[in-house]
């Protein structure tokens, strides 16, 4: 929602497309790896402290929340590196969130974080690979 107000104010509607795009590519990412890693969610192997909302039923590593947040602050912070600061900081608030209601570990936050991140980056990277081949060959070369 936050990316369609700034595209919508910034007059940039590819990014809520981009965006998307790596919101998505994020989520799926930590699910497989999710599956891969099968970590017990703090709710199943400590009886206390109780969680503060439902545990999801899947595993616990990485943060599918912080995976999503860090591509989205990322792919805004292409758009508009002034503002990484604040939008960091709104996905690192969502990651720890997640450890205050006691459903992630703080290293889920973390490897959720480092995903997010990388899979904005490699969708940059894809873009501006796929922009240049589109381009052809400079003249002169």
């Amino acid at each position: 929602m936050l990316t369609g107000i700034l595209a919508l104010l910034w007059k940039r509607y590819s990014l809520v497309v981009f965006t998307i795009l790596a919101v998505a590519v994020a989520d799926w990412a930590a699910y497989g790896l999710k599956s891969l890693f099968d970590v017990e969610r703090p709710s199943l192997r400590y009886a206390e402290p109780k969680p503060l909302v439902a545990a999801p039923h899947d595993a616990s590593f990485p943060s599918g929340h912080a995976a999503t947040s860090f591509a989205a602050a990322t792919v805004l912070t292409f758009a508009r590196p002034r503002w990484a600061p604040a939008l960091y900081l709104l996905a690192l608030a969502i990651g720890f969130s997640r450890v205050y209601v006691g459903v992630h570990y703080p290293l889920d936050i973390v490897g959720g974080a480092v995903l997010g991140v990388a899979v904005a980056i490699a969708l940059r990277w894809l873009a501006a690979s796929r922009r240049r081949s589109r381009a052809g060959p400079r003249a002169g070369r």
